[in-house]
């Protein structure tokens, strides 16, 4: 053994999984937070918890703005609906996390929810119902992949998933509409409504409106899961520099 060396002191630095924060209500299912948790561990990654009962006590190396209730109407100027459930305590919650891990550079997902609040924090505006201001859309709220969406050329989510189009699942009835300060939409559905966005400045900022942690055998979606792991994993070792990305292997 080199004595130079603290023994066990690089295989331990690869060894530590990044911590991941996911972000859920206090109510969310256990069958919802084990697809959660399962993603992110598959990816190499510690998934940590953190919901209005249970904040944040210990530094993260990533966070997974995760899915959930409406975002109250008066973060973003909208009208208030009295038929719809949201979690004021979480939008704080997300929201002071957001303003201060973003300018750290920490790597962030946005599900659902997650990619409404992320335009939100940044000023951006959304779509309170999709059927109420467009009549001639359908519901199609589905677990299971059956949405077409297109996504842009170059973008970094392209580059993540390796692929122009994708079926994705689909359980919102919300949708960014006005992107926020520093972000550009990076996906559509056929209906052309916002499915996905990403930051301009962050070297990662990613918000989709669907739900990769459900689609545990989509390869390309798990991609987007493990692209954000290793990108906090890069954080943990050294900072990333503005602008650097990364791409993952391509298994397809």
């Amino acid at each position: 053994m080199n004595s130079a060396k603290r023994p066990g002191t690089e295989a331990r630095s690869r060894q530590t999984r990044p911590v991941i924060g996911i972000t859920t209500s206090d109510h969310k299912s256990l069958l919802a937070w084990w697809c959660d948790w399962l993603s992110v561990w598959r990816a190499g990654g510690k998934p940590l918890r953190i919901s209005p009962s249970r904040p944040l006590t210990q530094p993260v190396d990533g966070l997974v703005i995760g899915g959930g209730d409406d975002i109250g109407a008066q973060r973003y100027g909208g009208e208030v609906q009295l038929d719809v459930r949201i979690d004021p305590a979480r939008d704080e919650l997300e929201l002071d996390l957001l303003g201060h891990y973003l300018p750290s550079s920490l790597p962030i997902l946005g599900i659902c929810r997650g990619a409404q609040i992320i335009n939100i924090h940044c000023g951006g505006s959304l779509i309170e119902d999709i059927q109420t201001t467009y009549s001639h859309i359908k519901n199609r709220r589905m677990v299971l992949p059956r949405k077409r969406i297109e996504i842009e050329p170059f973008s970094q989510l392209a580059d993540i998933l390796n692929r122009r189009y994708c079926n994705v699942n689909s359980l919102h009835h919300q949708a960014v509409d006005r992107p926020g300060d520093g972000l550009k939409v990076v996906a559509h559905d056929r209906d052309d409504l916002v499915q996905a966005i990403e930051s301009e400045r962050h070297p990662f900022l990613i918000g989709v409106q669907w739900h990769p942690e459900f689609l545990l055998f989509s390869r390309s979606q798990q991609r987007l899961i493990r692209a954000l792991v290793e990108a906090a994993r890069q954080q943990r070792q050294a900072p990333i520099e503005t602008g650097e990305r990364q791409r993952p292997v391509d298994e397809d």
